[in-house]
């Protein structure tokens, strides 16, 4: 056990409550769980949806996919394997321990998903689903701030291993 400094006895020792860091103002411990969960319900829910409405247009020329595949229905793969890799990626996130390598990854999956739906926009002009597009986009880039402001408030450091080893 290591031994606190004197200032850390002083402060401590006569009962003076430690101020939490300011990014903890922003963002608890308690809170980081609940930003991963509720971003990979958002991310499992719009790929099941969008798996159903991928299914839906290639199969059977409905919904907002089937007038995109209806020419081109090899392109499912790609709109099936990204909604499906969604939903993957939603059950990792569910399960994920609130690290700051997870709230990392987490923004790295919105920022892929908002701007892959900025960069497509027109696929939401396309199949007349703008609202769709906008939800979708605006939730992705409100969950890339949280994801941050959710790493940065983790505050980790470094294994002490590597702390020893400088």
């Amino acid at each position: 056990m290591r031994a606190r400094s004197n200032s850390s006895l002083f402060l401590y020792g006569l009962g003076a409550e430690r101020k939490a860091p300011a990014n903890e103002d922003i963002m608890t411990a308690a809170s980081r769980p609940r930003i991963l969960r509720a971003n990979a319900l958002f991310i499992g829910l719009a790929g099941c949806a969008g798996l159903i409405f991928d299914i839906r247009g290639v199969l059977y020329g409905l919904g907002p996919q089937g007038r995109v595949l209806e020419n081109a229905p090899y392109a499912a793969i790609g709109f099936v394997e990204a909604h499906g890799l969604a939903v993957i990626l939603a059950v990792l996130l569910w399960r994920a321990v609130p690290s700051r390598a997870w709230h990392v990854t987490a923004m790295a999956i919105e920022i892929l998903l908002g701007t892959s739906n900025i960069a497509f926009w027109q696929m939401f002009v396309a199949t007349d689903a703008l609202a769709v597009g906008y939800v979708t986009t605006g939730l992705h880039w409100l969950f890339v701030a949280a994801q941050l402001t959710s790493a940065v408030a983790a505050g980790e450091t470094l294994p002490r291993a590597v702390a020893r080893a400088r």
